[in-house]
């Protein structure tokens, strides 16, 4: 069984900076696209950031500039360096992989819980 695992988030003061982590665990034999995403209330996810296998990225245009993914194949770990943080950037991160577990024939899209960012004078 695969879970991801988030960490670093928190409460934050505009201009400041955060590092959020996530790390799957599990019997794992490939992992390709990493990806965060934002939720804020009940709205649906947004795309934060992605990076490919390849370590090609992806950024919202809200991010740019400010937030940077990087992922460590050897800690299953992916990373998302936020900074110059602003109030539009509150919400709960949440981590995804597109995993390709050991004993099973496909890739399946595997979710974090979430962790929450506050961002607040």
């Amino acid at each position: 069984q695969v879970q991801l695992v988030e960490s670093g988030g928190g409460f934050v003061r505009p201009g400041g900076s955060l590092r959020l982590s996530c790390e799957a665990s599990g019997t794992i034999n490939y992992i390709g696209v990493m990806a965060w995403y934002r939720q804020v209330g009940g709205t649906q996810r947004e795309l934060v950031a992605s990076i490919t296998s390849s370590e090609m990225t992806n950024y919202a245009d809200s991010v740019k500039g400010r937030f940077t993914v990087s992922r460590d194949n050897s800690k299953n770990t992916v990373y998302l360096q936020m900074n110059t943080l602003n109030a539009e950037d509150t919400g709960v991160y949440v981590c995804n992989m597109r995993i390709f577990p050991l004993g099973t024939l496909k890739w399946s899209d595997y979710w974090g819980q979430g962790i929450q960012v506050t961002v607040s004078s």
